[in-house]
């Protein structure tokens, strides 16, 4: 099983990030059941060399895609995205959504051709993975309509993964004397949602 795991955690905490924590939860739960898994990782570096695509990226890509010149170094993560069996993206909740170095992320993961592709019926996703997970916490109390959940839940469908589930610890700032308790127990929620993989 080919596990990928988007680092997102960027935060001021370091290594005390609590998305951090959520993501080491659920990568060590996951580990405990699959010992065998081969687990890649798209690092928070990688993430932040990323350039926006511009006009002139966007034409060389189209054109590479239009010969089916899939091994092209610009759709290495796509590729890399396309043969996970599942997939852990953790991001904390950032203004209202998550990092900009992840949206950029997913304009390179989004080759139509690739990931995914359209027909007469409409977008049919292309990637193999059975399951994905997003992870992030924030200082404000989750809401139904979270950004960054939407999103992940909406482009696992795009990419044709048929299974979405999410933890989001939040609250962690609007109730500090509650913190370590909600972050507790989102990690045995990313617990609990690895060892049903």
């Amino acid at each position: 099983m080919k596990v990928l795991f988007v680092d997102c955690c960027i935060s001021q905490r370091g290594e005390n990030s609590r998305t951090r924590r959520l993501a080491e939860a659920c990568l060590a739960a996951f580990r405990e059941k699959w010992p065998e898994a081969d687990v890649e990782t798209v690092t928070q570096e990688t993430l932040l060399a990323l350039k926006p695509f511009d006009v002139e990226m966007l034409n060389e890509r189209d054109a590479l895609a239009s010969v089916g010149a899939w091994d092209a170094p610009v759709f290495g993560l796509a590729r890399q995205f396309r043969a996970a069996d599942a997939i852990l993206v953790a991001a904390p909740f950032w203004d209202m959504s998550f990092p900009a170095a992840l949206r950029t992320y997913i304009e390179y993961i989004s080759a139509n051709g690739l990931t995914y592709h359209y027909d007469e019926a409409g977008c049919h996703g292309d990637c193999q993975a059975e399951r994905l997970v997003y992870l992030t916490s924030g200082g404000d109390f989750e809401r139904e309509d979270s950004v960054g959940v939407v999103y992940w839940r909406q482009l696992a469908a795009m990419f044709g993964i048929p299974q979405f589930d999410y933890v989001f610890a939040g609250g962690l700032d609007a109730a500090p004397e509650q913190a370590a308790e909600l972050l507790a127990g989102a990690c045995a929620l990313a617990e609990q949602l690895a060892r049903e993989a």
